[in-house]
């Protein structure tokens, strides 16, 4: 009887510490789709976020890139690098929902879902209203 509640008690711990990886499964920094920048996604409390990390090309001119597409002039000077683009994701059922996402190139936020599609792919969907009316990525993991 007592091997019985052991191998309980043990196959309990296993799905729930399976359960805590898989829900920082997303952590870590992502390349896009054209290699041209990579988005380091880290966890504040119980929610998850994102920033630029790595750009291809920094500069212009030999100035830092700025948010200069962003509706908001006082926000037009911030530089790109390290500019956080994912906000408010929450874990729900194998995804993280109910997030944001910042186009620096377009100035526009999105309502935002975030799905792995194995351990190194990420799929990324912006979305207006609902999520089909929106556009997909899909980001490898920079190991």
């Amino acid at each position: 009887m007592r091997k019985f509640q052991f191998l309980i008690l043990f196959f309990l711990a296993a799905s729930l510490s399976s359960f805590a990886q898989n829900k920082d499964a997303v952590v870590g920094k992502w390349l896009n789709p054209s290699g041209e920048g990579q988005i380091e996604i880290y966890k504040k409390g119980d929610k998850y976020f994102g920033k630029l990390a790595w750009i291809k090309e920094p500069n212009l001119n030999g100035k830092p890139k700025l948010d200069a597409k962003n509706p908001d002039v006082k926000l037009q000077k911030r530089p790109l690098l390290n500019l956080e683009i994912l906000k408010d994701f929450v874990y729900e059922d194998g995804k993280w929902t109910d997030g944001t996402i910042y186009d620096p190139k377009s100035g526009k936020d999105y309502s935002c879902n975030m799905s792995l599609k194995g351990a190194d792919v990420l799929n990324i969907r912006g979305y207006v209203g609902i999520s089909l009316l929106g556009r997909s990525e899909t980001f490898k993991r920079v190991k």
